[in-house]
């Protein structure tokens, strides 16, 4: 009888070993696949005197992924007011340079539908291109911005909402959506991004601090193949904490 106690106990230590075993393997498989980070970050008048935590709070976020040596991420980002600035597309994340003031100067008007719709065309042309080998199993958009609408001349709501939603069914690409001064959740559902995939911040230096910091989650949640909620969750509380 104790020979087959010790045998259950036995194989119940197995098979927990055993699936902890391929749990991880899975996460790191998972974390090892090929993916496009897309940022598209207003840089409208309205951005004025949050250059600094802007920058330092993309330079950061960048840096920490750096860091897990995953050469497998992939950056493309595009700074906006009335007119669009691919800075870089399609660039290994290793290889990114820090954004700086040079590329950050805040001015002009919040031309966001032109951004979207021009930067999901570009990135969606650019992954067509590639081989399947090459080709990104994962795609994040990261969209922040602290204005409403007000310059775009190319593409409108219709057409954007169109081309997340294509992609987003056909491609599983995701879309995260940050925004301050406007109602940030009704402005994504109009965009076709759902409501957990957005959140309202506070426009001032420590709510743009934990947008970076919640972008991180962001990331960290796509790569292992299961993005919740709790992304936004510190935005959230320190909305809750301090208003809008």
């Amino acid at each position: 009888m104790k020979r087959i106690s010790n045998l259950i106990v036995f194989l119940f230590l197995a098979l927990s070993i055993f699936s902890v075993s391929k749990t991880k393997q899975i996460t790191t498989s998972k974390n090892q696949e090929k993916m496009e980070l897309v940022f598209i970050l207003d840089k409208s008048g309205s951005m004025g005197g949050l250059e600094s935590d802007t920058i330092g709070g993309f330079n950061s976020m960048l840096e920490k992924q750096k860091k897990l040596n995953n050469e497998n991420i992939y950056v493309t980002t595009v700074l906006f007011d009335n007119e669009y600035k691919l800075l870089y597309s399609h660039v290994p994340i290793q290889k990114i340079k820090p954004l700086t003031e040079n590329e950050y100067s805040p001015g002009g008007n919040t031309a966001l539908l032109d951004a979207i719709g021009k930067t999901v065309s570009q990135v969606k042309s650019e992954q067509i291109k590639l081989s399947s080998k090459d080709k990104a199993k994962k795609v994040l958009f990261v969209i922040i911005t602290d204005g409403m609408e007000n310059a775009s001349k190319e593409y409108n709501i219709t057409t954007v909402k169109r081309l997340i939603e294509t992609q987003k069914n056909t491609e599983k690409w995701e879309f995260i959506f940050l925004g301050a001064n406007i109602d940030a959740i009704g402005t994504a559902q109009n965009l076709g991004v759902e409501r957990s995939r957005a959140v309202q911040y506070k426009s001032d230096s420590i709510g743009t601090q934990n947008n970076y910091k919640a972008v991180e989650r962001a990331i960290d949640g796509v790569r292992a193949g299961h993005l919740d909620e709790s992304w936004k969750m510190e935005i959230e509380k320190d909305v809750e904490n301090r208003g809008q």
